[in-house]
């Protein structure tokens, strides 16, 4: 019997390497490289069952393009970020944090889909009874939920193909393996095979898989990337853990719009869905304090105000401190320097602060005016006026360019009170009619920025 060949594969660009070296080769990234176990033929069952179905080559113009169907999960929240509902035969990878809520939200949510379908929880990390546990803390039906402790790819597989459930959640694809590879639970081979086993069985009997991804220190999802690559959805559960709220992010979404933002409130009873997830953010805004300034960004579909604070402090070192927390890093420098060229504000000798509050993490430009003025508020202790909310991006010669989807921020600034907004002017509504409640100031440099809260102030 021929032997099995180990090889070391990255884990980050999936580059093959025949013996262990501290930097990829492909990627340059070091210490990626983590050892796999090759089986010598390639000739399996389960190899010749994919090659013994053979795709006809087709005219695009001729397939049918039908809209997919959707599967609620009961959850309003999921259902945004993931398209409308689950798709059939779509597989879901769900990656965060240690103690975030994955499980927690998985098993509320599988428990309420199981009222109208057939559904299988597999856990691979708890015993059937911590899962039991759990379910009764959360006062949940568990009356319809199918539940299998196992870890073995082989022996789920058998499962799914006999008892067919509609909805099935693996908690989680790093405690599987399987037996035609060595190598153990969790390494590189091991998570590569079982997610490709698992994709297979759901595209095959139409079953919506959910996967439970572990994270890095780094915050990447576990594993190579290439399993990122080969499901149809990647969500990330992100939150501060000594906060009560937690959001989803959709990183990738093959049957909807990525960068989609869930935001769910941790309770006693579990995860609950925020429908207005603005007036959470601005819950202790208060628009007396200097530094404090009401962005609207925009996350997926959705228009959120966060309220950005900046802290402008007379440094005590030889080199000022620079930190962000939510937003940017590397723009603040840029930002600073910018205020200094085109509005003759000198932050050199300041300690800068910038904090999104709320826990959310922004990464649109659209938050570099906001940040220019919470920090021109903190540096000349002065509030900005009341009901003032901002958005715009900032170029390097001091320009305001125009960011997507201004009308539909302004419409929900509008709708949470605010009366005036600093905006770039391209962004201006044509009919000033649109917005009766508000008074929409259009910039478009940084010194009309400034000039526009000097005057108002």
């Amino acid at each position: 019997m021929a032997k099995n060949k180990t090889q070391y594969q990255c884990r980050v660009c999936g580059a093959i390497s025949p013996k262990w070296q501290g930097r990829c080769s492909g990627c340059n990234e070091w210490n990626t490289l983590e050892e796999s176990v090759v089986s010598p033929s390639n000739h399996s069952p389960r190899f010749q069952s994919w090659a013994s179905t053979v795709s006809q080559i087709q005219n695009l113009s001729e397939v049918s393009a039908v809209e997919v169907a959707r599967l609620p999960t009961g959850s309003a929240e999921l259902d945004r970020v993931l398209g409308g509902g689950l798709v059939e035969g779509a597989v879901i990878l769900l990656g965060g944090d240690p103690g975030i809520g994955k499980s927690t939200l998985l098993l509320q949510t599988i428990a309420q889909m199981a009222e109208d379908e057939p559904v299988l929880y597999v856990s691979g990390e708890e015993s059937a009874q911590q899962v039991a546990l759990r379910a009764q803390r959360l006062n949940v039906r568990a009356d319809k939920v199918q539940l299998l402790a196992e870890i073995r790819i082989e022996a789920i597989s058998s499962a799914l193909i006999q008892h067919k459930p509609r909805v099935v959640v693996i908690d989680s694809i790093q405690t599987m393996y399987s037996e035609n590879i060595t190598s153990a639970p969790g390494s590189v081979s091991q998570v590569r095979e079982c997610a490709a086993q698992l994709t297979r069985l759901a595209k095959q009997h139409g079953i919506s898989m959910l996967l439970v991804g572990h994270v890095t220190k780094d915050g990447a999802i576990a594993g190579p990337r290439v399993l990122e690559h080969m499901v149809d959805t990647v969500l990330y559960f992100e939150g501060d853990t000594h906060s009560s709220y937690r959001m989803i992010r959709a990183i990738k979404n093959r049957f909807g719009a990525a960068n989609e933002l869930g935001v769910f409130a941790m309770t006693e009873r579990g995860l609950k869905g925020v429908s207005n997830p603005s007036a959470i953010f601005l819950s202790s805004y208060r628009d007396d304090v200097p530094g404090a300034c009401v962005l609207v960004t925009q996350e997926g579909s959705r228009p959120l105000l966060v309220e950005i604070q900046a802290l402008v402090d007379d440094a005590h070192g030889f080199a000022p401190k620079r930190l962000t927390v939510g937003l940017a890093q590397e723009r603040l420098a840029m930002l600073l320097a910018v205020l200094n060229r085109h509005a003759g504000i000198a932050c050199f000798d300041q300690d800068v602060f910038l904090n999104a509050v709320g826990g959310v993490k922004i990464s649109e430009p659209a938050a570099d005016l906001a940040v220019i003025l919470a920090m021109l508020s903190s540096y000349r202790n002065r509030p900005l006026p009341e009901k003032l909310v901002v958005f715009g991006e900032v170029g390097l010669s001091g320009e305001i360019r125009p960011v997507p989807r201004g009308q539909e921020r302004l419409r929900e600034a509008e709708k949470l009170g605010f009366t005036h907004a600093i905006v770039p002017l391209a962004n201006c509504p044509r009919k000033t009619e649109d917005f009766p409640n508000l008074t929409i100031i259009g910039v478009s440099s940084v010194q009309e920025g400034v000039d526009a809260i000097r005057q108002d102030s």
